[in-house]
């Protein structure tokens, strides 16, 4: 069971995010929030108690008091095996990349459909990026900070050459939002190889999902 916690300030929205959900067996709802702080709260609270935490947190940006950027960089720092997804509008770009450069492991627009929805919490919480190919790029480059040199970008590059050139290969598509069989087809190998790859290259550098992946090596200058 996919335990769902849902943060958004406008209650209609919560609601119509629990209707969605409702009806799933795999996914439950376990708590909700009307901002950051609130959210953190509740963490807190469920952990005190020794409660179930929730697996994936479907995270609005634009909130009174804490935002969901900030919530969502302390929810990863505290809490990194909890995976956060970033709802926002077609208004709201700059949010989205605010939420991935915070840990977010990807975004949805708000008016996703029930079916993407649903797809994309079952593979956020198997440990999958939601990312759209089509704006992986786009999202890397417009909205985080461009590289600049300075000793972090430094570090990151020195992690990836740590890497094996065709670890290296995998990670520049993976920037260019291609899926695991789009990178297999890019390389002519099987599919399972690709994802055996990710894995060792998460573990290698450290990273909790192909997004971080993408992320890390826009700043490391690799784009």
């Amino acid at each position: 069971m996919i335990r769902v916690m849902l943060v958004d300030d406008q209650r209609l929205a919560r609601l119509g995010f629990q209707l969605m959900l409702d009806d799933m067996t795999d996914i439950t709802v376990i708590a909700s929030a009307e901002n950051g702080q609130t959210a953190i709260d509740t963490l807190n609270r469920l952990d005190a108690d020794h409660r179930p935490l929730p697996d994936v947190i479907l995270m609005d940006v634009r909130m009174p008091g804490m935002d969901g950027i900030e919530a969502t960089r302390h929810i990863v720092k505290h809490w990194p095996a909890i995976r956060i997804l970033i709802l926002t509008t077609y208004d709201e770009d700059d949010y989205a990349f605010g939420g991935l450069d915070a840990g977010a492991s990807g975004f949805l627009l708000k008016d996703v459909t029930k079916r993407a929805l649903v797809e994309a919490i079952r593979s956020i919480a198997s440990g999958d990026a939601i990312l759209t190919p089509r704006i992986t790029r786009q999202v890397l480059e417009r909205g985080l900070p461009h590289p600049t040199g300075d000793r972090r970008q430094q570090e990151l590059r020195a992690s990836f050459d740590m890497l094996t050139p065709r670890q290296r290969e995998i990670c520049s598509l993976i920037a260019e939002g291609l899926s695991n069989e789009e990178i297999a087809g890019r390389l002519v190998i099987e599919s399972n190889s690709v994802k055996r790859a990710v894995s060792r290259i998460l573990t290698a550098l450290g990273l909790r999902d192909r997004t971080q992946i993408a992320v890390s090596w826009y700043k490391a200058g690799g784009l």
